[in-house]
């Protein structure tokens, strides 16, 4: 279904019923139907909620230029929404995000954190010369003479150069990207008080494992389970173990 919420038409399916309630989170550049398969083996226990993020699937682009404490202000008024006390949230990649930024405010009865970003990574020679050369590349088409082909030539570099992420995003979603990777979340893990699942792909080089153990290592409640043929999507590499653990992690009463 599609409702306005904070002021933003956003899609979310909601189905099972009883307790725990679960809400899930996707990561960028998908939406909800990634973890579709998720939300319905989960609703044959529980009531599970997924929803697209604003700006991705069919939900509403943010008016603004939003951050992950932006976010998860949104995920809070949605929680709010559904009349929803200390969900279970589950969050993949980006989704992790906004779940340690929520789990970190005390919004959270337990997370499930799977191959989430949050770790903010080294940068080495390459970064910084992607970086330098494309304000470099800004500069030059600002030049008499070659303004008119400022797009195409900008085009043809970031095609050339940064993330596929980064190159997919348009508009302010390219704005949000850029502000959400900068934003570096290790502060947010020592905060978090309530049991936390660490579910990762051994093979995941997008967020890779050294991050999952950061997570482990920082945040005081938490168990790290690898996935060792999978890479940035275990639910879909490995389903049936994953959900045996997940379904354990949400019955299994501290």
């Amino acid at each position: 279904m599609i409702e306005k919420i904070a002021g933003l038409s956003v899609r979310y399916r909601l189905s099972g019923q009883g307790r725990p309630q679960v809400l899930l989170l996707h990561g960028w550049g998908v939406d909800s139907d990634t973890l579709e398969d998720l939300r319905l083996h989960l609703a044959e226990s529980c009531t599970v909620c997924s929803l697209d993020f604003p700006g991705f699937g069919q939900s509403q682009e943010p008016p603004e230029v939003w951050g992950v404490n932006e976010y998860a202000a949104f995920v809070k008024a949605f929680i709010d929404h559904l009349g929803w006390q200390q969900p279970v949230v589950f969050g993949h990649s980006f989704g992790g995000r906004v779940t340690i930024v929520l789990a970190a405010a005390g919004h959270c009865q337990k997370i499930v954190l799977c191959d989430s970003a949050g770790i903010k990574p080294r940068r080495g020679l390459s970064y910084y010369a992607r970086v330098y050369s494309y304000k470099a590349a800004k500069a030059i088409c600002r030049l008499p003479g070659i303004r008119r082909y400022r797009q195409r030539l900008l085009s043809l570099w970031l095609n050339a150069n940064p993330s596929s992420d980064y190159r997919a995003a348009q508009g302010v979603m390219r704005q949000i990207f850029v502000k959400v990777v900068n934003q570096d979340l290790r502060p947010c893990l020592k905060q978090i008080a309530v049991p936390a699942l660490l579910l990762w792909g051994a093979l995941d080089t997008a967020t890779p494992l050294s991050d999952a153990k950061i997570m482990e290592a920082e945040i005081a409640d938490a168990g790290l389970v690898v996935f060792e043929q999978a890479g940035h999507y275990p639910f879909l590499n490995e389903p049936q173990r994953f959900y045996r653990i997940i379904d354990y992690f949400l019955t299994h009463q501290d």
